[in-house]
């Protein structure tokens, strides 16, 4: 709990993987990749509760074995590829408000796929959610291309031009512009549940590092992830 609200924490893990199969268990640096997620949620002293959705028994197994809840098993029509993150969060969210006749003031979404997102970027997620009365909070970092410097757009007869209308002479004096990094979110309960989105009218992001900000989604990113946390050791 923090400051007077209650937090909970889901964490989704669905068995499939197109770009990685089986991922959310590959081992990363001797450790399942969803271990990662799991152990910074419950280190979370902001977090009252973590919990697991997921149709995989293997994911529900560790969770288990490490303190996660796994109230439910995630349905099939949930664990297909083409189905987004929101409506699995609902979907959890409608669980606790009707078998288990509760609900929470913060929901925060954690991504298996984020091994290096420190306890700190959850908490730091919370405690700006709560503070500044945004209607989300997310993780970013920096992006690398900027699209009112070095990024352009095709129009339809061939030509191209800035993604965004300014002129700047280096990217530094452009205004920064920030990736969705996949690592944590956070928002009041009751926004999520009416607005069922991320980026929105009262949004905030906390920015993270790059070297913190690697998602993995096929084999590379495993051995980059792999690479960092090993020089961190």
């Amino acid at each position: 709990m923090y400051k007077g609200m209650s937090v909970l924490c889901v964490i989704p893990a669905r068995a499939g993987s197109r770009g990685l199969p089986g991922k959310n268990m590959r081992l990363l640096a001797g450790k399942p990749l969803i271990q990662y997620a799991f152990e910074n949620a419950l280190a979370c002293t902001e977090v009252d509760r973590v919990i697991c959705s997921t149709d995989s028994p293997d994911v529900a197994e560790l969770a288990r074995s490490l303190g996660v809840d796994v109230p439910f098993e995630r349905p099939a029509r949930l664990a297909e590829d083409h189905v987004g993150t929101i409506d699995v969060l609902l979907h959890a969210m409608d669980h606790i408000e009707k078998a288990e006749q509760s609900r929470y003031d913060v929901l925060v979404l954690l991504h298996a796929t984020a091994p290096l997102c420190d306890v700190s970027d959850v908490s730091a997620c919370i405690r700006l959610l709560v503070s500044s009365g945004s209607d989300s909070v997310f993780t970013v970092t920096p992006a690398q291309r900027n699209p009112y410097f070095n990024m352009v757009e095709a129009s339809d007869d061939g030509t191209v031009h800035l993604c965004k209308e300014g002129s700047f002479a280096t990217r530094q004096s452009a205004p920064p512009v920030y990736d969705l990094n996949s690592a944590a979110y956070a928002w009041p309960w009751d926004v999520l549940r009416q607005r069922k989105a991320v980026v929105l009218e009262k949004s905030r992001v906390h920015v993270m590092p790059r070297e913190r900000s690697v998602d993995v989604d096929e084999e590379l990113d495993l051995q980059v992830a792999e690479l960092l946390l090993r020089r961190e050791a």
